[in-house]
């Protein structure tokens, strides 16, 4: 019965080592990326690696985006300011009714309820005419000087900053196929690398051998994994197989994932445009405008500047107009929603980006998922070296102590 009890511990040595190959690679994976905050009382606790350092992984990721995959200023040049005048009408048609109603309610409220619905109309349709050409120059301004209202990379970088599981989201299904790999590779190779200790094991049953076994069961499945993946760069032919690191081989399949999350999460239509309207930007945006407006309303408002002037004085035309200005400014991010559909026809970014990534060298593409590995790839291959000489120790313990 003893000798049966030995054999079985001895044969076993394998599948132990490839659990443990299995484990410690599925556990370095998850440490990369979670949890997404800190957990445990500092020093003593965890957070994924990505998280940890996500500013400087986002604007690793940012930086590759902008020097070969895109140029902002060039794509943007496709929006025509006269289509977005067009598509903006019928919105802020609406605007300049509800506008000019709240600006003379609020400094002219008697004489405008005293004003015939003709002449309202008439003012509600001069100021509704005046309007579109202030948006078409507003926007041959901003692609004209794009770079004073645009900051891709602080947008980009604050995207994903403040929302770290779309950080993760995207280099997990990105690297989907390769953390797999990782995971099995780990089964695989620490199978093998278990025969090679079981037969050290038959001959030499030292008791450090099982724990120093895992250590480089752990160290080696990572390390082999990680190689893997990336090399080599170009295919090698070894009789009827290839071989090509697995996310260089998937770069057309990677580059359509890539680009469709960084186009629908990151550099959205929508966050585009709110960064210009909103952002740092806005002020010179209303700056450029206020003037605009204003003569805008004084040839709209035609017969009523005298009688504004004569009842309420210049200060208050003046007055109105800044009011006009902040309310067309305060409308202007919901109303500017309706060019949405028409600007992401016009920029297409998911297929500029597919497009610029699939015809990138292999060296170049490698760049979008090897930052993951490369920051801490010693941790994570050290990580799995600790795990597989506990688990070591704790089958030497349970099986042959």
């Amino acid at each position: 019965m003893e000798a049966y009890k030995s054999y079985f511990a001895i044969f076993s040595i394998p599948f132990i080592s490839a659990f443990v190959g299995w484990l410690t690679n599925r556990l370095a994976i998850k440490m990369t990326f979670y949890p997404l905050e800190f957990k445990g009382i500092r020093p003593i606790g965890w957070q994924g690696i990505i998280p940890s350092k996500a500013k400087k992984m986002a604007e690793t990721a940012v930086d590759l985006w902008t020097s070969k995959l895109i140029n902002m200023e060039v794509e943007f040049d496709r929006i025509e300011p006269a289509r977005v005048a067009q598509e903006m009408k019928p919105s802020i048609t609406e605007l300049a009714e509800q506008i000019t109603n709240e600006v003379m309610i609020a400094k002219m409220p008697k004489t405008w309820k005293r004003t015939p619905n003709a002449a309202k109309t008439s003012l509600y349709e001069s100021i509704a005419e005046e309007l579109p050409v202030i948006v078409e120059n507003m926007m041959k301004e901003v692609k004209l000087r794009f770079n004073e209202f645009l900051d891709l990379k602080y947008l980009s970088v604050s995207s994903l900053t403040q929302n770290k599981s779309l950080l993760n989201r995207m280099f997990l299904k990105c690297g989907e196929q390769e953390f797999k790999f990782i995971e099995k590779s780990g089964f695989y190779f620490g199978f093998l690398f278990g025969l090679v200790q079981m037969t050290i094991w038959y001959f030499y049953s030292a008791w450090w051998m099982l724990p120093v076994a895992g250590v480089l069961v752990g160290y080696m499945t990572n390390w082999l994994a990680l190689k893997l993946i990336f090399r080599p760069l170009q295919p090698i032919k070894i009789g009827p197989v290839t071989f090509q690191g697995l996310f260089i081989k998937r770069q057309k399949e990677v580059s359509e994932e890539y680009s469709q999350i960084v186009a629908s999460k990151i550099i959205t239509v929508e966050n585009l445009f709110e960064y210009i309207v909103r952002g740092p930007g806005s002020e010179k945006l209303m700056q450029m405008t206020s003037l605009q407006i204003g003569r805008a309303i004084e040839k709209a408002a035609g017969n009523f500047s005298p009688v504004i002037k004569i009842i309420s004085g210049q200060h208050s035309l003046d007055h109105m107009r800044n009011i006009a200005v902040y309310r067309f400014m305060q409308e202007l991010p919901m109303n500017i929603r309706t060019i949405f559909g028409y600007a992401e026809n016009a920029l297409d970014l998911e297929k500029v980006l597919q497009k610029k990534m699939k015809g990138l060298t292999p060296i170049e593409f490698e760049q979008f998922l090897r930052p993951v590995f490369k920051e801490d790839e010693q941790t994570l291959i050290l990580v799995g070296a600790v795990l597989g000489g506990i688990a070591g120790i704790l089958q030497y313990l349970l099986l042959f102590a």
